[in-house]
């Protein structure tokens, strides 16, 4: 099989990274299993859209793409089961603002501890990358945030509300079905008052972006080493993280989490029994999914 210049260990750290996001589209999705089944697919037109594969990478990134849903089947899924279960044992109880802010901790930490496992691996892609892929991916990033403008910034205060506000029911529909009318203003009174900056949000994603392509520029200009690249690497991923507590705007980003904890508070302490029970049914049958897929020998 013919191989690129990119190596496969970085090549497979970045679709694992991939992953992450794909992982979180299939959360959304009513048949989990069957989305994963066919999330070999998706990711790799997902990659392609971001780097515009070129005919020598196009077998070996399908192969490897396979390789790494194996391993993610027989490594990853049973710590879905337990965040999963965990999420059913705190609904049963009623779980405090406290308990939500361990979960979301805990994500962070999962999150990041992936990331820098992984950033031998992303050094030995981000040395490989070419000028052209770089200036796709460069344009893919400016699509993306005139498609977060459209959506997210249109129009006035109240119509942002209502946008921001309608997505989040989408995700509460998924979990507890369908809500009465006084339920849902309750919910939309409590995600208004969340924080209401797409200002900032889109300032962070472009100086995100920025970051990254300056360091894969770097590498490709300085002809950087691999241990120089890892360094690298592993600052700008800490840097992601730390910028939540550290940063000019820590005032913002706190009091805007803390008020999305109060709304899925909101939620849970608004739902019915029988709201709770389509809940605890939709967690059990992915529960179901994720046991049989780490099983399954695809």
């Amino acid at each position: 099989m013919h191989k690129s210049n990119m190596p496969l260990s970085g090549a497979r750290t970045l679709y694992q990274l991939f992953l992450v996001t794909l992982m979180v589209l299939l959360a959304a999705c009513s048949s989990l299993r069957l989305a994963y089944n066919h999330g070999d697919t998706l990711l790799y037109w997902w990659i392609d859209g971001y780097v515009d594969l070129n005919s020598d990478q196009k077998e070996w990134v399908r192969e490897d793409i396979d390789k790494l849903f194996h391993w993610h089947r027989k490594t990853q899924l049973q710590d879905y089961v337990q965040i999963l279960q965990t999420a059913q044992r705190q609904l049963t109880a009623g779980p405090t603002q406290a308990d939500l802010q361990t979960d979301v901790d805990d994500i962070k930490q999962r999150t990041e501890s992936l990331l820098l496992k992984a950033a031998p691996e992303l050094a030995d892609l981000t040395r490989s990358l070419q000028a052209d892929q770089i200036a796709t991916l460069e344009r893919k990033f400016a699509a993306n945030n005139a498609d977060f403008r459209k959506k997210n910034m249109r129009g006035d205060r109240e119509a942002q509300q209502k946008f921001r506000y309608k997505k989040s029911m989408e995700q509460f529909e998924l979990w507890f079905g369908s809500f009465t009318s006084e339920q849902e203003a309750a919910i939309r009174q409590a995600s208004d008052a969340r924080p209401l900056n797409n200002e900032i949000w889109l300032d962070e994603r472009v100086r995100r972006q920025k970051n990254i392509l300056a360091l894969a520029r770097r590498v490709q200009s300085e002809k950087l080493g691999k241990e120089a690249t890892v360094a690298a690497i592993q600052e700008l991923i800490k840097d992601g993280f730390e910028r939540l507590e550290n940063s000019e705007r820590k005032a913002f980003f706190d009091s805007y989490e803390q008020a999305n904890l109060q709304l899925v508070l909101t939620v849970i302490k608004l739902a019915t029994p029988a709201q709770k029970a389509h809940a605890q049914k939709r967690m059990q049958g992915w529960i179901d999914d994720f046991r049989t897929l780490a099983t399954d020998q695809k």
